[in-house]
């Protein structure tokens, strides 16, 4: 099997997922990132950082998913997107919303077993 097409393949669920999160709150963005703020109204985090956030999210999102599909910069997009998963397993965190850091754990694990199949092609076509 092709090594590249086998990588796309294994990057589509996670492109789709990432893509369809941003797509679908493009829509509501103000009303997704007001209610993010509104759910962490009791928590440690301070408004002025999570209303931002709850606006960046979506458009990282949708980056993420299209820089997977297209196959540019996609270990650095690795890279964000393992880092926007450390953030809201955080930000869940801060909220004890439990459930939400389970789907939030399979996407940074998806991430990683990326990272992994990226990082050890590379290797292999490139020996030190």
């Amino acid at each position: 099997m092709n090594t590249k097409f086998a990588f796309f393949i294994l990057k589509l669920p996670m492109a789709m997922s990432m893509l369809g999160h941003g797509l679908v709150r493009l829509p509501k963005l103000n009303s997704f990132a007001e209610g993010m703020a509104e759910q962490f109204k009791d928590s440690m985090l301070p408004d002025f950082l999570v209303l931002p956030f709850g606006y960046l999210l979506q458009l990282v999102e949708l980056v993420i998913g299209i820089l997977l599909l297209t196959n540019w910069q996609t270990k650095n997009t690795i890279y964000a997107g393992l880092l926007t998963m450390a953030l809201l397993i955080f930000g869940s965190s801060m909220i004890e919303n439990w459930g939400a850091i389970t789907a939030q754990l399979v996407h940074a694990i998806y991430f990683a077993v990326m990272f992994y199949f990226l990082t050890k092609n590379e290797l292999a076509t490139h020996p030190a």
